[in-house]
């Protein structure tokens, strides 16, 4: 029939920024080719699935979002990618409502297969190239920061991660891809890049490092500005420290932590101490005064006594992070951790999981308040018809101010004046 009528495809992103700008890629596949974006909750010609399966609780979401679309009215075909593809395969093959599984090596040609299915040609369906970086760059401002995806895979063996399981060795992508990548996101009209990708400090491509990509990235011409999205302590030097002195690297750093008990983190097969990890925070801090800490933290790891919570505890609370993703200890199956002795109950560590959220939210208000009287060069996402702009500072923090000329997508240096509570806590500002 062709395509007289537009066919609607929608998404549900579960998970990390990588999948976002996995999904984010699709989605610009769809639309080019004429396809319609829909909201998850409507009616739609496709489901696409992006799955998580980092903790039980992720899998938990993807089955229930699988189970939404497959019962859904009328036909439509529901398509299941991402990380829960390898960790669940048995309950996903087991299940005869989904028409494509399709794994993250090769959910890169997620697009073509789907279109030749709507199409009627079965045979442009069977061989799917198996292609890590092959996402078309996303091109359809969906948001104002694009993601750049940089590598994939981990060579680490943290005790409790299914990752290295579920996307296999670390590969990094050509330095010059992703420079390529990154200009025509630009051109596209993205004002905030952000690098993205499993274990992004550990970057390696012939001669360059992690240290040598960002400066690569930092000397592309253009107004732009470049956010590092999550990276482990180990694996960067002072090189990379010293880069924060450019002003289109925003100084913000969620450096995950996990743990602060030395105990806890060789248990975790961590490869670095509180101290090494104080030390890099340290070196930030002294240099950066007014940089925005952020961090993961996982509670109730097995063997996880009080004074190992303690020193977590004291550790967050010294280096006074402004946001700690907490994470509840979850078994993955066929990790080292799900044979460990000494599991916390889930009491124990709902508890503690209830202490690290109210510390974050503690240091959050106070890293915010040390703004006020500054000033912040935010990125306008978006203009209410009471006409105040919001969007995010350099620091990654929320600001709105009174707005009179400015338009979306474009920067304004503003002077924090203050903090709004009933919104949690979005600092207030004027234009400077």
């Amino acid at each position: 029939t062709g395509m007289t009528m537009r066919r609607k495809v929608a998404f549900k992103t579960l998970g990390c920024r990588l999948n976002q700008s996995e999904s984010d890629s699709l989605m610009t596949d769809f639309s080019g080719a004429g396809y319609e974006i829909v909201d998850f909750g409507s009616d739609a010609d496709v489901y696409i699935i992006n799955t998580c399966t980092v903790t039980g609780q992720s899998d938990h979401k993807s089955k229930n979002y699988i189970n939404q679309a497959c019962r859904r009215q009328g036909s439509h075909i529901v398509v299941v990618t991402g990380c829960m593809v390898k960790s669940q395969s048995e309950y996903l093959t087991g299940r005869n409502d989904i028409e494509y599984i399709v794994d993250n090596l090769t959910k890169s040609s997620l697009f073509q297969l789907v279109d030749n299915h709507i199409k009627g040609n079965p045979s442009g369906v069977k061989e799917l190239k198996a292609d890590l970086f092959g996402f078309t760059p996303a091109e359809k401002g969906y948001h104002t920061r694009g993601f750049v995806k940089i590598n994939d895979g981990c060579n680490n063996s943290c005790s409790y991660c299914i990752v290295p399981y579920v996307r296999g060795r670390a590969v990094s992508r050509p330095p010059e891809d992703i420079i390529d990548n990154i200009e025509r996101m630009i051109i596209a009209g993205y004002k905030e890049i952000v690098l993205t990708g499993v274990n992004i400090s550990c970057y390696s491509y012939d001669d360059s490092n992690f240290d040598d990509l960002v400066e690569m990235v930092l000397k592309i011409p253009g107004d732009f500005r470049v956010r590092i999205s999550s990276v482990e302590p180990e694996g960067f030097g002072d090189k990379f420290i010293e880069l924060f002195d450019d002003p289109k690297l925003c100084p913000h750093l969620h450096l995950c932590l996990q743990s602060g008990s030395d105990n806890i983190l060789s248990k975790m097969h961590r490869v670095y101490s509180s101290a090494d990890y104080l030390n890099i925070i340290e070196k930030l801090k002294s240099r950066y005064p007014s940089i925005n800490l952020t961090t993961d933290i996982i509670v109730g790891f097995p063997g996880e006594t009080d004074e190992d919570f303690l020193k977590t505890c004291k550790m967050a609370e010294n280096i006074g992070f402004s946001h700690i993703h907490t994470f509840k200890y979850s078994v993955r199956r066929g990790t080292d951790a799900a044979n460990l002795p000494d599991h916390v109950p889930e009491d124990i560590k709902h508890e503690r999981s209830r202490i690290i959220r109210r510390l974050s939210d503690n240091n959050k208000h106070a890293y915010r308040k040390s703004l006020i009287n500054k000033t912040q060069r935010v990125l306008i996402e978006r203009i209410t018809s009471g006409g105040l702009a919001s969007g995010y500072g350099e620091c990654y923090v929320p600001v709105r101010f009174k707005n009179s000329a400015y338009m979306r997508n474009t920067f304004v240096t503003v002077r924090i004046t203050g903090i709004d509570n009933e919104k949690g806590m979005i600092l207030e500002g004027e234009a400077e």
